[in-house]
């Protein structure tokens, strides 16, 4: 099966924070890739991966990065597919660096841009961008919503049933 999302990085050292949405594509069973593809360490390649993931049916490009974060701007500058922005966590400035870089895009050159660290969000979008297409994916969308749903009552009933300091010694 082809892949439908890309899960590209700048670095290895992001691959713990975009394992998130590798999980998600793997959860909802949805072909993907996982690349390392560094926007200053291999240019080259970066425009060569974005010129064509389109010709290869990629659907969706998921792209993290930390610090300078160039990658989702860059990608999206050169793929006309869209692409979501993760910002990697950084030790100087606890990913705001990041943040700030990846939501900065100039007019027209769009990257969806998710909170820091939150491949999970990113590899949701993702799935979601396909699930509009595809009515069995959305049904598995719809899905996990009401799972998400049907979590959040559980934990009131447990709530309700333990108290609030039963409960939080019972989660921990």
């Amino acid at each position: 099966m082809n892949p439908e999302i890309s899960i590209i990085m700048g670095s290895d050292s992001d691959l713990p924070t975009m394992e998130a949405a590798i999980a998600i594509c793997e959860q909802f069973q949805v072909a993907h890739e996982v690349e390392i593809i560094s926007a200053h360490r291999t240019p080259e390649r970066m425009v060569d991966y974005a010129s064509h993931a389109h010709e290869r049916g990629i659907k969706v490009i998921i792209a993290g990065a930390g610090g300078a974060a160039h990658l989702p701007g860059m990608v999206a500058a050169i793929t006309p597919l869209p692409v979501i922005g993760v910002p990697v966590q950084s030790r100087q400035l606890s990913g705001l660096d990041s943040l700030y870089s990846i939501v900065q895009m100039p007019r027209g050159i769009p990257v969806a841009t998710v909170a820091i660290g939150n491949a999970t969000n990113a590899g949701l979008l993702a799935v979601q961008i396909l699930a509009a297409q595809q009515p069995q994916l959305l049904n598995a969308v719809q899905q996990y919503r009401a799972d998400l749903k049907q979590q959040v009552r559980t934990k009131q009933e447990n709530l309700a049933k333990l108290g609030y300091r039963r409960y939080l010694e019972s989660e921990m």
